[in-house]
C-alpha cells in the first residue's frame, strides 16, 4: 500500500531543506528565490537533462556530476536568473555555487549539484548568491514547513508550489519518495522549463536507479507541454541516501519495480501539477490514447492532441470541437483508421461520446460543455487497434499567457 504524507523534498530519512529570499528576484521584494536540498550522508544520484542543444550552464556542471561515480549531498538552486547563454564566465559561476556549499556545509565542491532558472542571458549576482548559500546553511530543517519553502523559492512564473511525498514498504522497510518541481511556462515535450527534485531514502544501486528514472520521465514529465517551447534549463534529479535500510535493489525484481511505481506516482502527480499550472491557464487537459497498436504509437497520437493550440483554445473555450482533435491526429504522423475511432470528453461533471467511429454523435452541445466547465478535462481517442496506451498532459490556451509572456522580463 502506498501513502501520500507530509513533507514533500524531506520527507524521506535524512534529508532537509531550506528556501529564502536572497534579493535576485530585482523588483520583488519577499519573494523567495533560493533553495538548499541537503543530505546528511552521500547519495547516489540520476539525472535527466533538456534535449534542447541550447543547454543552461548548470544543466552541463550536473550532467558531469551525474555520468561520474561521484555521490552527492546537496543541491542548491536560484530562480530569477536562469544562468542560460552565459558562456565560460557562467560555467564558472557553477563551480562558485558549489565551492560556496563545500566550504559552509563542509562537502566535496564535486558533490555539489547546481540549478537555476529564469531569464535567459543574464549573469548570475554572485554576491547575492553567496550570501543567499551561507543564509540557506544556516536554516535547514527536516519538516514540512521547510519543504514548503524550498519549495516556494525555485517558482518563477508559478501560481502555487508542487510538492508530494509517498510513502510504501520495500524488502520489509519503510521506504519514502519525496519531490519538488516547478514549470508553468516554456513548457514542451521531451523536458520541459522544469525544474523537478526527488529524494528517496531507498538503497539502490546507481545502475538501477537512473534506468528507473530514465523510464519513468518518458512517461511523466516527458508527457507535458504547455506551450511547444522546449526550455534550456530542464533538469529533473534524484537522489538516494539509503538510510531506509531496505536490502539494497541490485537487479530489477520485484522492490525494483515497486520502487518504480511509487516514482512513477510521485512524477505523475508533479507533471499534472505543471500541466495543471500553465501560464495563464484555467484548465488541466489530460489527453488519453486507448486501444493502440503500440505504445509508440499511442504517444505520438497523445502528444499532439495536447500540442494543438487550436484543441487547447477550444478546451478554453469549452468547446466540444472534436475536429480539432482528429485533425491533430491526422497530421501527427502516426497511422490509425478514422473509421474506427471514438473520442470521449470526460470530466467531474461527467463523461459523453462525441465521436464515433470517425462520425459526430447526437450528444448535447449542453452536456458537453458542462463537462468542459470543470478545471480538469480529459480527451479520450480510443482507436480499437490494439491493447496500448498513453496519457499526455496540457492545459488550455488563454488570453494570460501572451500577457504574461509579453512582459516576462520587465
Amino acid at each position: 500500500m502506498n501513502n501520500a504524507i507530509d513533507g514533500g523534498i524531506v520527507a524521506a530519512k535524512g534529508f532537509k531543506a531550506a528556501g529564502i529570499e536572497a534579493g535576485i528576484k530585482e523588483g520583488h521584494s519577499g519573494k523567495k528565490d533560493m533553495a538548499m536540498i541537503f543530505s546528511d550522508v552521500p547519495c547516489k544520484t540520476a539525472g535527466t537533462f533538456t534535449t534542447n542543444r541550447v543547454k543552461a550552464a548548470p544543466v552541463i556542471w550536473d550532467r558531469e556530476i551525474v555520468t561520474g561515480c561521484t555521490e552527492t549531498r546537496a543541491i542548491v538552486v536560484n530562480s530569477g536568473i536562469a544562468n542560460a547563454c552565459t558562456g565560460e564566465e557562467g560555467y564558472g559561476y557553477c563551480r562558485d555555487m558549489a565551492v560556496k556549499v563545500s566550504e559552509v556545509m563542509g562537502i566535496q565542491a564535486e558533490s555539489v549539484l547546481v540549478a537555476s532558472t529564469g531569464v535567459i542571458g543574464k549573469q548570475l549576482t554572485m554576491d547575492k548568491i553567496s550570501k543567499g548559500i551561507e543564509m540557506l546553511s544556516s536554516k535547514l530543517g527536516d519538516t514540512k514547513d521547510y519543504a514548503g519553502m524550498a519549495a516556494e523559492a525555485i517558482m518563477t512564473t508559478d501560481t502555487h508550489p508542487k510538492q508530494i511525498a509517498i510513502q510504501t514498504e520495500i524488502g520489509g522497510k519503510t521506504v519514502t519518495v519525496g519531490g519538488m518541481c516547478k514549470g508553468s511556462g516554456m513548457i514542451h515535450i521531451n523536458m520541459c522549463t522544469m525544474l523537478g527534485f526527488i529524494t528517496t531514502d531507498c538503497a539502490i544501486s546507481k545502475k538501477l536507479l537512473q534506468k528507473a528514472l530514465s523510464e519513468t520521465v518518458e512517461d511523466t514529465f516527458n508527457m507535458v507541454s504547455v506551450d511547444g517551447d522546449t526550455s534550456t534549463n530542464d533538469t529533473v534529479l534524484l537522489m538516494a541516501n539509503g538510510l531506509a535500510e531496505n536490502p539494497e535493489i541490485t537487479e530489477q525484481n520485484d522492490d525494483y519495480y515497486k520502487f518504480k511505481e511509487v516514482l512513477t506516482e510521485v512524477a505523475t502527480y508533479l507533471s499534472k501539477q505543471i500541466a495543471g499550472d500553465g501560464e495563464g491557464a484555467t484548465a488541466l487537459f489530460e489527453v488519453k490514447v486507448i486501444n493502440a497498436v503500440s505504445k509508440a504509437q499511442a504517444v505520438t497520437l497523445s502528444k499532439s492532441i495536447v500540442t494543438s493550440s487550436l484543441t487547447k483554445a477550444a478546451i478554453y473555450g469549452h468547446d466540444a470541437n472534436w475536429g480539432r482533435i482528429l485533425c491533430a491526429m491526422g497530421y501527427s504522423g502516426a497511422d490509425f483508421n478514422l473509421e474506427t475511432v471514438d473520442i470521449y470528453f470526460e470530466s467531474s461533471a461527467g463523461r459523453i461520446k462525441i465521436v464515433e467511429n470517425g462520425i459526430a454523435t447526437d450528444y448535447s452541445e449542453e452536456e458537453a460543455t458542462k463537462i468542459l466547465s470543470e478545471p480538469e478535462v480529459t480527451a479520450i481517442a480510443d482507436i480499437k487497434m490494439g491493447a496500448m496506451e498513453a496519457t499526455a498532459w496540457g492545459c488550455d490556451l488563454t488570453y494570460d499567457y501572451v500577457k504574461i509572456n509579453a512582459d516576462y522580463r520587465s
